[in-house]
């Protein structure tokens, strides 16, 4: 799980505590928090243009990214929809969509999981 944010943000940094808040609440699911202005790097060719923007995986399934509005029971609601979820039913609902199944090629999105995951 990571959050796509920025410092400048205000929206971001009101996220920041509750996003926390959740991480201590599902301690078998990694949080991180990522500048887009201080790791540039990770991001390749990704346009991060709205905040928060998420990016969730399980193992090398890119489950959900994108945008989402800013409230935590959403964030929360979708966290436990997908540990709900047994490995099959991940690998199902990764290739149910063209934008889902577009996620599991797209190079950035799997350098951006690369690089948050060393």
């Amino acid at each position: 799980m990571i959050c796509l944010c920025a410092e400048w943000c205000g929206s971001c940094r009101d996220y920041r505590p509750g996003f926390n808040e959740l991480a201590m609440q599902f301690p078998d699911t990694r949080f991180r928090w990522l500048d887009i202005e201080e790791q540039t790097a990770d991001l390749g060719d990704l346009d991060i243009e709205n905040f928060p923007t998420l990016f969730i995986r399980r193992c090398e399934l890119v489950l959900f990214f994108g945008t989402m509005l800013p409230h935590l029971s959403h964030l929360r609601r979708l966290i436990e929809t997908f540990h709900e979820q047994t490995p099959e039913q991940s690998r199902d609902y990764v290739q149910s969509s063209p934008e889902r199944r577009g996620w599991q090629e797209n190079p950035d999105l799997a350098r951006l999981g690369a690089a948050v995951c060393r």
